[in-house]
């Protein structure tokens, strides 16, 4: 088997995929075709665009990073690129990304009003249609909402596959977050879990970044994760307990 060729030089970012973002850890919940498009994307129909629309906190980040975890472990090129947090740099982050066989765009909202990204958006589009590779797009509002500041690229993403992920409910919330400590080794009590979810606000964002946090300080000080140490943790972060 011939080796791949190697990608050509890019802008060194600060992006660095988190180790819980895979598939194995997403509770799907009302969003088990979401998960299998982007499980499945060598698969995912003839268009090379997927667009995947979500309020903040239903995991738009965790499955776009979840499906480049899924494309590189196959053998393939992936990139995810949060665009809100890396518009400054201008399109020439993408220089390259067409030899990829996934790219990942979270909050393409924030460019899509800027006719330069567009054009840059547009061009990766078509090299996928020839190449087969896979462009999923993501934001909080739905295409149809978007301000695009290119007629063609508008008429590509409507055009491609649209899907929504919807929010867990309260009740599907407690297994999600024992689904994630699991997933980062955590032994977490029903007690524990409960006066957490009892104390901080309801979206799997906020959630899951407090398990990250409760995660280092329990390597760190070699303690059991008890409610008194997450009592304290809690004040650490600034919620009331």
């Amino acid at each position: 088997m011939s080796e791949q060729p190697p990608l050509p030089q890019q802008i060194p970012l600060p992006i660095q995929l988190r180790t819980s973002s895979v598939f194995a850890s997403y509770y799907t919940g009302e969003n088990k075709e979401v998960c299998s498009v982007l499980q499945n994307l060598r698969s995912s129909g003839s268009t090379p665009l997927v667009f995947i629309q979500g309020v903040s906190g239903v995991g738009k980040t965790h499955l776009l990073q979840a499906a480049c975890v899924r494309t590189s472990s196959q053998g393939d090129h992936a990139g995810y690129f949060p665009l809100q947090q890396l518009q400054e740099y201008g399109p020439v982050i993408l220089h390259g990304t067409e030899q990829m066989n996934l790219v990942c765009l979270d909050d393409v909202g924030s460019v899509l009003h800027q006719k330069e990204w567009c054009n840059a958006l547009f061009n990766l589009y078509r090299h996928f249609e020839e190449s087969g590779g896979k462009l999923v797009l993501a934001d909080q509002l739905s295409p149809s909402t978007l301000t695009v500041g290119l007629p063609d690229l508008a008429s590509r993403i409507l055009g491609g596959t649209v899907m929504r992920l919807h929010p867990l409910q309260e009740n599907s919330q407690f297994e999600a977050l024992q689904l994630q400590a699991r997933s980062r080794g955590l032994v977490l009590s029903e007690e524990v879990l409960t006066y957490m979810m009892r104390r901080l606000p309801r979206d799997m964002h906020t959630l899951c970044s407090f398990l990250d946090r409760l995660d280092f300080a329990s390597l760190a000080s070699q303690r059991k994760l008890t409610v008194p140490f997450v009592k304290s943790m809690l004040l650490q972060a600034g919620y009331d307990s």
